[in-house]
């Protein structure tokens, strides 16, 4: 029944297969509701140009996660659009837009086999070097390389044998892999200590080509953003530095 199911988010007959060589990223009276409920987000509207990094900031269910899962397109806006380098991502092909994005989430989701594996999910063709320079900017490779097997070390199912702050450091390596346009981390340090995270967010800043969004609970993961959004029931209430 799974297999079967027609998914809600469809790529338009005439969507694009080329991805928009300019990284700005817009929302234009953006709102979203869950399947016609209640309005998760409303009357969204800001700016992210490229290079930026953008944090969202907002207590526990006031849309942070909903409005940058609309980015990938993981959900459809009910009203305005969303738009990448000018182009609506709807008129994006769905393989297209998610290949050029990277996103490491809360909760981590690793697979059965090696850490090298899970970190090749985000991008198979991924050399030794491209995976190693990933993990560093992770902060994944010195607990990595402390492990017998290093690298080639065998996870259990969904990771068991790792901590949750070093689960979510493998995931943030897989997104780095890819080298993406766009880099969402949506509250993928909540199990990082304070210190390891300002270690992070100083190589994000060194491996600076992406426009970076970041969602964030604590305030010192998001001192350094270019732009901060702080988001109260689905709406804007404060933007700046």
């Amino acid at each position: 029944e799974v297999l079967n199911t027609e998914p809600d988010v469809q790529d338009r007959p005439d969507a694009q297969a080329t991805f928009p060589a300019n990284g700005r990223v817009a929302f234009e009276n953006v709102s979203f509701a869950y399947d016609n409920g209640e309005p998760v987000l409303q009357d969204i509207s800001f700016v992210a140009e490229p290079g930026q990094t953008v944090a969202i900031l907002g207590a526990t269910g006031s849309g942070k996660s909903s409005l940058v899962s609309l980015i990938p397109r993981f959900y459809d806006v009910t009203a305005g659009r969303v738009t990448i380098g000018g182009v609506d991502v709807r008129d994006i092909r769905q393989a297209t837009l998610r290949a050029h994005i990277g996103v490491a989430l809360q909760e981590a989701i690793l697979f059965a086999g090696s850490i090298a594996d899970n970190i090749r999910h985000g991008r198979e063709q991924a050399t030794e070097d491209e995976l190693r320079d990933a993990a560093r900017a992770a902060q994944a490779e010195e607990f990595i390389t402390s492990m017998p097997d290093g690298y080639a070390t065998d996870l259990g199912q969904r990771g068991v044998n790792l901590s949750g702050g070093q689960k979510q450091r493998v995931a943030i390596a897989r997104a780095l892999v890819r080298q993406p346009d766009i880099l969402i981390l949506d509250d993928s340090t909540s199990a990082v200590d304070v210190e390891t995270e300002a270690r992070l967010q100083a190589a994000l800043e060194q491996a600076h080509t992406n426009t970076t969004f970041i969602v964030a609970q604590r305030i010192s993961t998001v001192l350094k953003a270019d732009k901060i959004i702080v988001l109260d029931n689905g709406r804007i209430v404060a933007e700046g530095s």
